[in-house]
Parts: structure tokens; sequence; C-alpha cells
């Protein structure tokens, strides 16, 4: 049943993740530094009011924002299209307070579509219908909610970070996500790509859910552009998190 206490425990925890990695620096190769859990808050907090509002039985977690997803929408993986349409969020977005030329927020106002957000909410959709249905059992979360933009405009993943200051975001995103287990109370966690897994593993020690994996649908991913909806419903039905 939903349980709005639920909701309210992982708003507080995002709000404290975002405090909390606002005050960390970064230098070279990062120029920009986009924190949608500040200037996109209002659509943040619809997304975890409605669908984190309950226990889960499965926890997804994937890396970080992508430029045309979370930054945009304040979303997890959130191609504009599908929060809009499928899961129905829409709020106003705001801008970073550092905008890079080639990276700006338009919010659900952006045209370009993330692929790996409609890959993702995309089998979501096809398999339950509709959202509510597939967020009774099931939640998706970001490990770190900051995006890194070079000089470029290249986005830069947290892997790639210097590593002086991978620590401190480590821990920050680490001690967030151990309070999004405790929070939602999963059977499994699994880890949208290699990344997500390595850092569920450090981070969820003790008393943790099972922790899995499947196939990241970033496009840069050659094996993810050969039927990646079938892939990934196949390496979480061998898993046991979906049922033939």
């Amino acid at each position: 049943m939903p349980n709005s206490s639920v909701a309210a425990r992982l708003v507080e925890a995002s709000r404290r993740l975002a405090s909390a990695v606002q005050d960390l620096s970064f230098s070279s190769p990062v120029s920009f530094v986009y924190n949608p859990l500040r200037y996109a808050w209002p659509a943040h907090e619809a997304y975890l009011r409605r669908f984190g509002n309950r226990h889960k039985r499965v926890v997804f977690l994937g890396m970080n924002p992508g430029p045309f997803g979370m930054v945009q929408t304040g979303v997890p993986f959130g191609e504009v299209a599908l929060v809009r349409d499928w899961l129905g969020i829409t709020a106003q977005v705001d801008r970073p307070a550092r905008e890079h030329p080639k990276r700006p927020v338009d919010g659900f106002s952006c045209r370009r579509s993330e692929v790996s957000g409609r890959r993702l909410w995309g089998l979501f959709a096809a398999r339950f219908g509709k959202a509510a249905k597939f967020s009774e059992e099931h939640f998706v979360a970001n490990y770190c909610p900051l995006a890194f933009l070079e000089s470029s405009g290249r986005n830069l993943t947290p892997d790639k970070l210097p590593a002086r200051e991978v620590q401190p975001l480590q821990s920050v995103c680490d001690e967030y996500l151990r309070r999004v287990i405790e929070i939602l109370q999963p059977e499994w966690l699994i880890g949208i790509g290699d990344f997500a897994e390595r850092r569920a593993r450090v981070a969820c020690t003790g008393s943790c859910p099972r922790i899995g994996k499947m196939l990241h649908p970033s496009p840069a991913s050659p094996a993810a552009n050969q039927d990646w909806a079938g892939q990934a419903t196949q390496q979480l039905k061998a898993l046991g998190v979906w049922a033939a």
C-alpha cells in the first residue's frame, strides 16, 4: 500500500544528497557541473512522492544524469516524452548557475531524446502498461546526481573523474544509496551497467538486498544497439527478478 512516510524519507534523503554534492569541488577536465536536484527539484520531488511511496521489491540503479534525460527533467533516465506522457510528471525546471552554451537546460521543452532513457522507460512501459503498475514493486534511482561536462561540452561520467575527487563523491553517494535501500527495503538491487553494479556491491555491506546487473541501454555500447530490450529482459528473467 502507498505510504507517504516512505516518500517523505526519500525526499529528505535527496535533499541531503543535493546539499552534500553541492559542496564538492571538481577540477579539469570538468568545466561544468549540473545538479538537477537543485534546479529541477520540483520534478524530482514529484517523482519521489508519486513513485517512491511504498517499499519496493526491485530498485534499478543508474550511474548519473544524462544530458537529455535527468539533466532536463530531474528524473533518473528521464527522457522528456516518457516522463511527461508515461510517468505523468511536468514541472518548472530552472537553469544551472553555470550552463555550457552547447548543453542548455530547456527542461520539458527539450527537443532532444535521451536514448538510454527512452530504452529503459520504454521497456517498463511495454511490460507493465501503466506507470502505476510498474511502481508497485519497482523504482529507478541514480547513484550520483551530478552531470559533468568538459569545456567542449562533452559528457564526462563519474568513473572518469580524477582519483583525488572520486573518493569524496563516492562517500556521499554510497551513504545516499544505503539510505535509499534502508527506506525502500528492496529484495533486489539491479545495477544498470558495470559501474552501478560495482558501486552497489561496495556501498551495500552487511544486511543488503540481492545484487545483480543488467546491460546499460546507452547507444555508446555496441551490445546495447542490438535488441537491448530483449537482452535486458532475458537478464532479469535469468536472475529471477522477473518471471518468464
